[in-house]
């Protein structure tokens, strides 16, 4: 016949169980929150350049632009400044270390030079949206702005929002050679992989200087 120490002892191990129980629940509950996920893996996949990411000089040496300090997009709610990326040891694009700000890739024009300068931000986090969260939502038309260091504005408008899958990343279209000031946002989107922590595919917006 179990003592009374016994039976308290068995009714404590019995209380930890269900206190483990709802605190695993509590967890699995966090985890399958919907827009809740690990820090933009996909926009750390993006390959890097891998030919002249500028056209060829013209006959006329271009004008220099300053280098860019923050981007505006009134339609989607983007004020950030504007950090420098480079490359990673093996090779990738950089990718902003904070979801809240986005960058720009200095392997490429500076906005508003002639070629596709690029810059780059995180949709989202485990604490939330992130930089380029709404960026899928831009359509042709909309005006994206960029502030550069000596005060001087450049408006660009977009001119198509792509959504590729990873494997198909069109590495050419997107950093390759162009005869105007362009830009390119680039973001992760598409399907997430919860068993990898990737998304499936990167949202592009393309865009060209109008002012």
């Amino acid at each position: 016949m179990p003592t009374r120490r016994s039976a308290a002892a068995l009714a404590l191990a019995v209380g930890l169980v269900v206190i483990a129980g709802g605190t695993a629940g509590l967890l699995l509950t966090r985890h399958s929150t919907p827009a809740m996920r690990p820090a933009a893996a996909g926009v750390a996949a993006l390959p890097a350049p891998t030919g002249p990411i500028v056209a060829p000089p013209q006959s006329a040496a271009p004008k220099p632009v300053a280098a860019p300090v923050s981007l505006t997009i009134p339609l989607i709610g983007v004020q950030t400044r504007l950090i420098t990326l480079g490359l990673t040891p093996a090779g990738g694009l950089q990718v902003p270390s904070s979801t809240a700000v986005a960058g720009w890739y200095t392997g490429s024009p500076r906005p508003g030079a002639i070629g596709s300068a690029v810059i780059v931000g995180h949709i989202d986090s485990l604490s939330g949206p992130g930089v380029f969260y709404r960026l899928s939502e831009l359509a042709v038309g909309d005006k994206v702005y960029v502030r550069r260091a000596d005060g001087t504005l450049v408006e660009f408008r977009v001119t198509s929002v792509r959504t590729y899958l990873k494997d198909g990343f069109p590495t050419e279209d997107v950093y390759g050679p162009v005869p105007d000031p362009e830009l390119r946002l680039i973001t992760c989107g598409g399907a997430f992989d919860a068993a990898t922590g990737h998304y499936l595919s990167n949202i592009v917006v393309y865009a060209t200087e109008v002012s």
